[in-house]
This record gives structure tokens, C-alpha cells and sequence, in this order.
């Protein structure tokens, strides 16, 4: 659908009578477009940048709006344009001066929206915006959230830009141990080769022991190759090899494999582990892929 719509001006004054409005929630899902004041709930310069109109947003923005607008929560339209990765109407928010470093009452900023949702195209620009050097605090929880994700992309474009690799966050603990328990192998590489310390622990637990609760069997063949102790124990007392014979008697526990898994693996190991890759592009359903091709 064309981006194009009519723009009312922000209602002044109390709703008429019989007018149904509305409520929306952070994430775009409704709103109350009637209400477009600071301090207001939402507005409709949030709900633009959330479905990805700059058409809409450009209108608005020329209106009045400011680029800053804020919700009670203290999100933004640029926090929205980030979380749901719309690079032109981040572009569009930046140019008129949107913050950065805003931050929502629950400490979200733009930049962890974008890594939240993998847009490395919204991080580009951020980065490129941003303060000349951005701090560690600006960069630190969105070096966790898309290490902890998957974003390679977006994960090395914060670490170019100075991410550090050791920060521990409360709960979280590093960069590395959040890509483990995500079990984000490609992240574990990339943090890896930019120096993360493998036997960084949360809560007494090692990016190793995340690797194996995670099932991330590449991940722990890295960690090892970097010099990982596998004798290191928990907060319980248990070694990653340890976690890993009990994980492996719970799988056993389950009785035999299903006929599915067996024809699974008989076909993987017809095709060999040189042809298994070329797989994909054979014209076979998504769903046969899906089923066929390691992850």
C-alpha cells in the first residue's frame, strides 16, 4: 500500500462525545492517535516511524512535530523506527534532530532497539550520528543484546566503534557469555577474535557451561580452541562436561529416536558432509530444507 493518508492536526481540547479512541502500548501494536501532546501516551509521529511511513513522518515533522516527542514511558519515535528496524524513517528522525542517547524508562535506547531487532542498517546510522565517541554505557547493552541474538552484522559495527568486549552486565554478565547462552556460535567467533576472555564468568558460570546448556556444540569446540577450562565449575559445583553428560541422559531418558530423526540423519549421511551445504540450493519445499539442513 502506497504510503499516504490524511494527517489531522493534534486535537485541542476534550474528545467529542462518542468518539472511540484507541489505547496503544510501546511496539506499535495501538495507540491513541488523537493525543500528540509531550507527555501524551503516543502520538501518531510514533505510530509513522513503528509501520514505516516517512512519508507520514515527513508531514509531521514538518507540521511541528518534534523529533523527540516523547510517550509517558519516555520512548521515542526514533526508539520506535529502531525496533522495528526502518532505516529510512530513522534516517528521516536523525535529520531533524533526533537524540541518540534517549533513553526509555525502562533504559532502552534507539541503538538497542536496532540490535533488538537486527537492523544493521538503523545501527549505521545511529553510530554515524551519534557522539563523536560513543560511550560505553550507550554501547554496552546493545553489544549484549545483539550478541545474545545473533547479529553478527550488527554486533561488529559496535565493536568497530569501540564496544567493549568485557563488560559484565548484572544478570547478564559478558558479551561473550550472552552470545553462549544464546548459543549465537558466529557471535562467539567475532567476540572471540576481538579478545573476549573465555573464562568470564556470570553468576559463577562460564561462557563454556552457557555454550553447553545451550546445546551450542560449535560454540564450545571454539571456546575450547581458545583456551577454555573445561575443569572450571559453577555456582553448583558442576564442570561444562559435567552439564553436558547430564543433558546427554535426559536425551537418552526419552526412549528412542522418532522414525522422522532416523530418516533425518540416513539422508544427511547419504548426501556426506561436502554435499550436505549444496543442499539448499536443490528445488526441494522450505519446509524440507528446514528439516534437512543443520541450523
Amino acid at each position: 500500500m502506497a504510503d499516504t493518508e490524511v494527517l489531522l492536526a493534534p486535537q485541542v481540547g476534550p474528545p467529542q462525545v462518542g468518539v472511540q479512541r484507541s489505547l496503544r502500548v510501546y511496539g506499535g501494536l495501538s495507540c491513541n492517535a488523537l493525543m500528540a501532546e509531550s507527555g501524551s501516551d503516543r502520538s501518531p509521529l510514533h505510530d509513522a516511524a513503528f509501520q514505516g511511513r516517512p512519508l507520514s513522518l515527513r508531514t509531521l515533522l514538518t507540521q511541528g512535530f518534534p523529533a523527540d516527542l516523547r510517550s509517558l514511558d519516555g520512548v521515542t519515535a526514533l526508539h520506535e523506527a529502531c525496533l522495528a528496524g526502518h532505516a529510512p524513517c530513522t534516517r528521516l528522525l536523525l535529520e531533524h534532530g533526533a537524540t541518540v542517547e534517549a533513553e526509555s524508562s525502562d533504559g532502552a535506547t534507539p541503538l538497542l532497539n536496532a540490535c533488538r531487532r537486527g537492523s544493521a542498517a538503523c545501527v549505521r546510522l545511529l553510530l554515524g550520528r551519534g557522539p563523536a565517541v560513543p560511550t560505553n554505557q550507550l554501547l554496552a547493552g546493545a553489544v549484549h543484546e545483539a550478541a545474545g541474538r545473533g547479529h553478527r552484522e550488527c554486533l561488529e559495527l559496535l565493536l568497530a566503534s569501540g564496544g567493549a568486549v568485557e563488560v559484565a552486565l548484572p544478570g547478564c554478565g559478558t558479551p561473550l557469555y550472552a552470545a553462549c547462552l544464546g548459543g549465537a556460535t558466529a557471535c562467539v567467533e567475532s567476540l572471540l577474535l576481538a579478545g573476549a576472555e573465555v573464562g568470564g564468568a556470570a553468576g559463577g558460570s562460564s561462557p563454556l557451561h552457557a555454550a553447553v546448556a545451550a546445546g551450542a556444540g560449535p560454540a564450545v569446540e571454539l571456546l575450547m580452541a581458545y583456551g577454555a577450562d573445561g575443569s572450571a565449575r559453577n555456582a553448583e559445583g558442576n564442570t561444562a562436561l559435567e552439564l553436558a553428560a547430564a543433558a546427554m541422559r535426559t536425551t537418552l531418558g526419552r526412549g528412542p529416536a522418532s522414525l522422522a530423526q532416523f530418516c533425518r540423519l540416513s539422508v544427511r549421511r547419504r548426501l556426506g558432509r561436502s554435499r550436505l551445504s549444496s543442499a539448499s540450493r536443490l528445488p526441494l519445499p522450505p519446509s524440507l530444507k528446514d528439516f534437512l539442513l543443520p541450523h
